[in-house]
C-alpha cells in the first residue's frame, strides 16, 4: 500500500473513531467544539468535525488534533467512571449549560486496548494511516459482508415474522425522516433490496434507536459494537444454516404448502 493509499484508509479508520465515539457517549456533533473552547485547550469547528465524521476532510491542520487529543486526556483525568462529577465540573463549565449536562451523562475517552489514553500524537497517527484505531472504535463494514448484515438485520427488526405483520410498528420507530431512506428502510426490512456497506455503516446509529423505540434494547444496553456484532453473529448463522442445502424448487414449496393446507381427499375440481 503507497502513502496515498494510507492515507485514505487512515482518513476512513478515524470517521469510525469519531462517529463511534460520539455515539457511546451520545453526543452531539457541539461537545467537542464546545469543551476544546470552553478549556482553551485548541480549536476544532463544528463544521470540521462533521467533516470528519464522514470522511471528507483531508488535510486539517494541527490544530484540530491537538484540541481533539488533548480534551480525551482532559476527559481521562475529570471522569474516570466515564461521567463527569457535577460538583467538580460545575463551576468550570458554568457557562455551558448544554455541555456540563452532556458530560455529566457520559465522557467516556477514545482508550486502545491496553486502557492507554489517545492523546494528539496517536489520533494524528491513525488519521494519516500510521496506526489502526482501537478495535472497538474500528466498526467499519466490508462490502463483501454487507448482504449478509442486511438480511440478519430484517430477521432481527422483525423477529422472523411476515413483513406486513411489523410495517407499521418498524416505520413508527425508524427515526429517519427523509423519505428516500425510509424507503431504503422498508425495502430491506422486506428482503427487495440490500444496504450497501456504506449505507449500513451510516445506519447503525438510526437502526439501534429504532430498537430502543421498539423497547427492544437500549442504546446504553447495545451499544455499536456490541449491535454491529449481533448482527455479525446472525448472519453467519443464516449463513451457516443455508449451507449444504440443495435450492428448494419454488413449484414443490407451493404445493407442499397447498396440500398442508388441503385436506388430500378434496376434489380437485373444487380447487
Amino acid at each position: 500500500m503507497g502513502y496515498r493509499d494510507e492515507l485514505v484508509s487512515g482518513r476512513v479508520a478515524f470517521a469510525h473513531l469519531i462517529r463511534v465515539w460520539h455515539e457511546r457517549n451520545g453526543w452531539s456533533h457541539r461537545v467537542l467544539p464546545m469543551l476544546a473552547e470552553a478549556l482553551d485547550l485548541g480549536r476544532v469547528h463544528n463544521s470540521q468535525l462533521s467533516m470528519l465524521r464522514n470522511g471528507k476532510l483531508a488535510s486539517p491542520g494541527p490544530e484540530v488534533f491537538l484540541a481533539l487529543g488533548s480534551v480525551n486526556l482532559w476527559l481521562d483525568a475529570q471522569a474516570p467512571g466515564g461521567r463527569l462529577e457535577p460538583e467538580s465540573a460545575r463551576t468550570l463549565l458554568a457557562a455551558h449549560p448544554e455541555l456540563f449536562e452532556a458530560l455529566c451523562s457520559s465522557a467516556l475517552p477514545v482508550r486502545d486496548e491496553h486502557q492507554r489514553v489517545l492523546g494528539p500524537g496517536a489520533l494524528l497517527e491513525v488519521f494519516v494511516g500510521l496506526s489502526q484505531p482501537p478495535a472497538s472504535f474500528d466498526l467499519r463494514i466490508g462490502e463483501a459482508e454487507a448482504a449478509g448484515l442486511s438480511a440478519a438485520l430484517a430477521q432481527l427488526l422483525t423477529a422472523g415474522r411476515p413483513w406486513r405483520d411489523c410495517r407499521d410498528r418498524l416505520m413508527a420507530a425508524y427515526p429517519v425522516a427523509k423519505r428516500q431512506r425510509r424507503e431504503r428502510f422498508a425495502e430491506v426490512i422486506a428482503g427487495q433490496r440490500d444496504y450497501t456497506a456504506v449505507e449500513l455503516d451510516a445506519e447503525l446509529p438510526e437502526l439501534r434507536r429504532t430498537l430502543a423505540a421498539l423497547g427492544a434494547a437500549g442504546e446504553e444496553e447495545l451499544g455499536p459494537d456490541r449491535f454491529l456484532e449481533l448482527l455479525r453473529q446472525r448472519a453467519r448463522r443464516l449463513q451457516g444454516d443455508g449451507a449444504g442445502q440443495a435450492p428448494d424448487d419454488l413449484a414443490a414449496a407451493i404445493r407442499r404448502e397447498i396440500g398442508a393446507a388441503i385436506p388430500s381427499t378434496a376434489d380437485p375440481a373444487e380447487l
